[in-house]
């Protein structure tokens, strides 16, 4: 029978391998020159890299746990509670302004205390209807167990491999007492360490019915927030968890199931950290062109159908741009949108694609920008 780690005697004595760890060091140095960098920059592109930053982080933790949420909500509703400009804001129905909800309590209020009531608050966020999927579930409310104990499981009914059985509901209580006394009062632990331990003792504990990955990682976020004292966002965790799932999914196990020694945890939480790094270059770089491209034709008009295409091609436009896309998207006339297309590609701002016809696909001429490390 398995023995998992909230099972033994120094639980929740968490201890690990500080010269194992030599990754710190490094991964510290690089969350400090990001942070200085975008001090260099002015409010409204930090104000767009967080935006750019927050909405990716959003969107690839719910995808980690299965769940697609749609884009340009998730962008308008950060967008309008931070109260940044990006034009026409799209309707996001409850279930997105409860996730976002969430993850800006958590990174916006990062120096709030972390309460039993807040984390409520945030599960209750999560799942509006009271139902994970068309499963009704307790929420707002640490669970019961009334059907059965907490197991993550895969495979067919009847074959079922159960991955990890977290603790008795019974225990829950005194459990989480003890996390978020923790979280809140010891800060003799390194910041970022101190976020990928509770992530890990969080999702260890899963004290929810639902919703504790991403509650997890919020916890992680809101860490690493207080790490640089800071509640703009350039770097996403959960962007790079969700690149390696399968990974992160057999750390956790492997944890859980192994001692209290969570140095190989702690390795692959740093090690991803310093991935995620990376893809804030991307971000910040895709951040910068925007600003370049609207610096370029500053003097040149736009009306604002054109402007608000623009801004989604610049915000990285998924699939083909067709005039039909283009009339759905403006909410005008196909002569219309025809008109605007050639407009921008006889000024050379579009250009054409290969094929013709109305399968004439259309994307933003190349923005030459540059900018250093």
């Amino acid at each position: 029978m398995t023995t998992y780690i909230y099972e033994l005697e120094d639980w929740p004595r968490f201890r690990w391998d500080q010269k194992a760890l030599e990754r710190l060091a490094a991964v510290r140095n690089r969350q400090g020159r990001l942070t200085g960098r975008m001090e260099a920059f002015g409010f409204k592109l930090r104000a767009e890299a967080n935006l750019e930053t927050l909405t990716e982080d959003v969107i690839k933790s719910s995808e980690i746990e299965g769940e697609v949420l749609n884009r340009d909500q998730v962008r308008s509703s950060i967008a309008r509670r931070l109260g940044v400009d990006i034009g026409a804001l799209t309707p996001a129905d409850r279930h997105v302004e409860g996730v976002v909800e969430m993850m800006l309590d958590a990174t916006g209020k990062y120096d709030a205390p972390l309460t039993s009531d807040r984390l409520f608050g945030w599960n209750a966020a999560l799942f509006p209807t009271g139902r994970s999927g068309v499963t009704k579930i307790t929420v707002g409310a640490w669970r019961n167990d009334e059907s059965g104990p907490m197991q993550v499981v895969s495979g067919p009914i009847g074959r079922q491999r159960v991955h990890y059985e977290a603790p008795k509901a019974i225990e829950l209580v005194k459990e989480m007492k003890v996390f978020i006394d923790w979280f809140n009062n010891n800060n003799e632990i390194e910041p970022v360490l101190k976020a990928g331990v509770a992530h890990l003792w969080f999702v260890t504990i899963h004290p929810f019915d639902d919703g504790n990955g991403r509650i997890a990682r919020a916890i992680a976020d809101m860490a690493l927030a207080r790490s640089e004292k800071s509640a703009q966002r350039f770097y996403s965790m959960s962007t790079q968890i969700r690149q390696e799932r399968n990974a992160y999914y057999d750390i956790l196990e492997a944890t859980q199931k192994a001692n209290l020694d969570i140095t190989p945890w702690l390795q692959w939480f740093l090690s991803c950290l310093d991935r995620a790094f990376d893809g804030a270059e991307t971000i910040l770089a895709s951040v910068l062109k925007k600003a370049h491209f609207w610096k370029m034709h500053a003097g040149e008009s736009f009306n604002d159908r054109q402007r608000a295409i623009i801004d989604r091609l610049l915000n990285g436009f998924e699939g083909n741009l067709v005039s039909s896309k283009w009339a759905q998207l403006a909410k005008c006339s196909q002569d219309t949108a025809l008109r605007d297309i050639d407009d921008l590609v006889g000024r050379g701002i579009l250009t054409k694609g290969a094929a013709g016809g109305r399968s004439t696909s259309y994307s933003l001429a190349e923005v030459a920008t540059s900018f250093g490390h």
